[in-house]
């Protein structure tokens, strides 16, 4: 005996609502870029678009984990204590971000050249599903250009919008992802198919080839121009790079001086103190902290925007001063700046406290530390951002 299993079911119901047609606009409205015939280049083909729609979202990728990253370090959570080891770890992470970032930028508008006749076609969406992927392309596309484009102007440090960049940029960087996890779902059948065939089956065309090539000598040129703002070997070619990472008070860049932040008056004053709340509270002159065990460290400061420099920092370990004032190994502590706004303040885990090279710095390369440099007392540490490496101390405190 033979049942008949029912059709309507909710899968079947979907596939049916997605495949149902939908009307043609009429001619009236083929304006425009909508009034073009298909274009047959290869440079528009699949193939091209397959190939640089993988190198592109290879970059994005990068970008992405590297980025999480560098939040997990500005953001840290509870739950986790980022690593104060290896030393140099956000140097290469952040510096991985940065030019991966500068890099997508050709790729991405190499992939949108090549697929532009599409977006164009004629009629716009041949049924409902058709026209939610095309819609589905506004996220990826918007939020990728949203953040190639807020990325680049954060490295001039040039913010010509209201929003604080960090927070932006990190929830843009989630709708791109989602938008380009969306498309690579709906594409990766027809990208592993073009991108698969054959030369024999689908000869290289000498225009395919010259648009390749010209994407990589751009991903080339502007890697090049830039990374040696981070790679050394490469300083004397990277003449975009918006930073001289030798350029600067005592051989070292800064992103903010005491003047702009408003704390020279503070910061000079015969009776600053460092107060630390702890249960023994200190308040430590600079006399006190010169009598205290001086150490060194060979550390870089390696900042957002994608440049770093070394140094050889002098001063009191941050570990002891904790034990001074009383507060536990496992203590998360914060440090508090002269500075007033963002980043006022940054955390400090337990693993980065009680390292042995996370110093509160007071001479840089053998000096007294410039102003700039944040004297009269700065925390420098292993492994993180230079925005944390908190300048012109004032108070260290116990958080959890």
């Amino acid at each position: 005996m033979t049942t008949n299993r029912p059709t309507n079911r909710p899968a079947s119901r979907l596939i049916a609502f997605l495949g149902r047609p939908v009307p043609a606009p009429p001619e009236a409205l083929r304006r425009g870029p909508f009034d073009r015939s298909a274009s047959d280049d290869a440079r528009h083909g699949a193939r091209s678009a397959a190939l640089l729609g993988r190198a592109a979202g290879t970059a994005l990728a990068v970008c992405l984990v590297t980025g999480v990253v560098s939040h997990l370090h500005q953001h840290p959570v509870s739950w986790f204590d980022m690593p104060s080891r290896p030393v140099w770890g956000y140097r290469v992470t952040q510096g991985i971000h940065v030019a991966t970032g500068i890099a997508a930028v050709p790729l991405v508008l190499a992939k949108l050249w090549t697929v532009y006749p599409r977006l164009f076609a004629w009629p716009p969406a041949r049924d409902v599903g058709h026209a939610l992927e095309r819609l589905l392309l506004l996220p990826l596309v918007a939020g990728a250009l949203f953040q190639l484009l807020t990325g680049l102007v954060n490295l001039v440090q040039w913010y010509p919008w209201p929003f604080f960049f960090p927070s932006a940029h990190w929830a843009g960087a989630w709708v791109t992802t989602g938008g380009l996890l969306v498309h690579v779902a709906i594409k990766a059948p027809v990208a592993r198919a073009h991108a698969g065939r054959r030369r024999t089956a689908e000869p290289a065309s000498p225009e395919r080839r010259a648009l390749l090539l010209g994407a990589g000598a751009a991903v080339g040129a502007v890697t090049l121009a830039t990374a040696g703002q981070t790679v050394r070997p490469l300083r004397g070619l990277s003449v975009l790079a918006p930073r001289d990472p030798a350029v600067g008070p005592q051989g070292i860049p800064v992103n903010r001086t005491a003047r702009s932040a408003r704390v020279v008056e503070a910061a000079t004053d015969p009776a600053w103190r460092l107060v630390v709340a702890g249960p023994r509270p200190l308040a430590l002159t600079q006399a006190d902290l010169a009598r205290l065990p001086q150490h060194e460290a060979r550390l870089p400061i390696a900042c957002v925007e994608g440049w770093s420099a070394g140094g050889l920092w002098s001063g009191v370990r941050l570990r002891d001063v904790l034990d001074l004032a009383g507060i536990p190994a496992d203590a998360r502590v914060r440090v508090v700046s002269l500075e007033r706004g963002h980043y006022q303040s940054s955390p400090v885990g337990p693993r980065g406290a009680r390292d042995p090279l996370t110093l509160l710095a007071t001479r840089l390369d053998g000096e007294p530390l410039a102003l700039d440099h944040g004297y009269p007392l700065r925390l420098i540490g292993p492994n993180r951002p230079g925005v944390l490496q908190t300048k012109w101390l004032a108070r260290i405190e116990v958080i959890g």
